[in-house]
């Protein structure tokens, strides 16, 4: 997680090195900013506008804290507030560290966890308003959060949060290992109306009314000829996904070989769907396994390997199986890798 801190006063500097250190140690990526004109204890002084640097923050940083007034955060934030899974974790600690506040992002931002540690940082009172968390009631949006799914439905998501609230029993079923005890809110014997269902299938689903939670475990490999543009690449992804009735939501990362590092449509396609991009070269591709993998004379020609996309993203997987060999179509090569997932319900 990378974590902006801001301060607006001494005091609130002395609180911004105190938690920027403790969550630090935590293995956090913490940066403490000071705007104010007193002393900033060693922080970076903000020099532009405090509008300027919170604009900086929401798409650069996953947590902001502001050590000073809730209403300073709060006029700051309101221009580019979006949406619940796309905000940063908005934190407000006031400036004798006597309390602190989850202001945004509580579940799938991981704001309320966050508070919780920064309160027993600096021995202050954490404040947390979210409905399920102050009644002891799962939360599904934490939930899918620490196990890294993507919810396909928030307004479904919202409703079974509501049903919870009111007593009510919530199907479950899993395409995966659950581990942990499952809550008590939750049922996979009795038969519901309305459930989760946890998939990476774009399949029927096994209630009247499911909301999926879809794992972000499938790395796809791609190879391309040079020039390939954007869209040619996307087109092409989103029909092996189409073929193997995989969401593409639970797709993490491309992997590539390093040849192809410069690629301007490969580039381009990962950025706009946030995809961590991979590559290897040819030493590396070569030293895998052979699981079978596709071969080409002219692919080995131009890389040095047989194969590009397949190797790829075998060597991008942790615990992965080839789900989808090489499919290939107008100078583009896609393969589908699924990485071994389970669901813990440890702590949620």
């Amino acid at each position: 997680m990378i974590l902006w801190i801001i301060a607006f006063t001494s005091r609130g500097c002395q609180l911004a090195n105190e938690i920027c250190k403790g969550l630090s140690d935590q293995g956090m990526n913490c940066e403490a900013y000071a705007k104010t004109s007193a002393r900033s204890h060693n922080l970076v002084t903000v020099k532009t506008s405090l509008e300027t640097w919170t604009a900086r923050a929401f798409n650069e940083s996953d947590a902001i804290v502001f050590i000073g007034a809730s209403g300073i955060a709060v006029r700051s934030i309101a221009p580019h507030i979006k949406s619940k899974t796309q905000d940063p974790a908005i934190i407000v600690v006031d400036d004798l560290g006597q309390h602190v506040i989850s202001l945004l992002s509580g579940h799938i931002g991981g704001g309320n966890d966050l508070t919780l540690k920064i309160a027993k940082l600096i021995g202050a009172e954490p404040v947390i308003t979210t409905a399920t968390d102050i009644h002891g009631v799962f939360s599904v949006d934490t939930f899918a959060s620490k196990n890294n799914m993507i919810i396909d439905d928030m307004s479904l998501a919202k409703d079974i949060s509501s049903r919870l609230l009111e007593g009510d029993i919530i199907g479950l079923a899993s395409d995966h290992p659950l581990i942990g005890k499952v809550p008590r809110e939750l049922s996979i014997n009795e038969e519901c109306d309305l459930g989760i269902h946890i998939s990476s299938k774009n399949n029927k689903s096994p209630f009247i009314r499911s909301l999926r939670l879809i794992p972000r475990n499938i790395v796809i490999g791609i190879g391309c000829r040079k020039g390939v543009s954007e869209e040619k690449i996307a087109e092409k992804v989103f029909d092996v996904f189409d073929i193997n009735e995989l969401s593409f939501k639970g797709a993490h990362a491309v992997a590539s070989v390093d040849l192809k590092a410069n690629e301007s449509g490969l580039l381009k396609f990962c950025e706009k769907y946030n995809l961590a991009l991979k590559f290897f070269n040819e030493v590396e591709l070569r030293a895998l396994p052979d699981i079978g993998f596709s071969h080409s004379d002219f692919v080995n020609s131009i890389t040095g390997i047989g194969n590009v996309c397949e190797r790829a993203a075998m060597a991008a997987s942790t615990n992965g199986r080839l789900v989808q060999k090489k499919v290939a179509s107008e100078g583009v090569t896609v393969a589908l890798v699924m990485e071994e997932f389970t669901v813990a319900f440890e702590g949620v």
